[in-house]
């Protein structure tokens, strides 16, 4: 079920070939859809990343993230293709 603000399935396999891999040194990291889910959140209500819903993670994790992928473009590149989008109200694509 996709709560309000969260990725629908049609727009989390647009986003989720445009991330990097969840592999790495150390602990796992958090699932990929999780964090954008609470990025958007965030981005969405404004609220202070402290705020963040518990069913999101960790504050810290999704700002992390955030960071890193501003950092080497990621992001950016979401953002560039029109991906991050409120399809769930059913808004024509371009």
């Amino acid at each position: 079920m996709v709560g309000r603000g969260g990725l629908t399935d049609k727009a989390w396999t647009r986003i989720e070939p445009l991330l990097p891999p969840v592999a790495g040194r150390g602990r796992r990291w958090r699932d990929h859809l999780q964090v954008i889910n609470a990025i958007l959140w965030k981005l969405h209500t404004g609220a202070p990343w402290r705020d963040l819903p518990e069913r999101y993670g960790p504050w810290k994790t999704a700002h992390e993230r955030l960071r890193i992928w501003t950092a080497d473009r990621t992001w950016e590149r979401i953002l560039d293709e029109r991906i991050v989008k409120d399809d769930a109200v059913g808004k024509p694509e371009d």
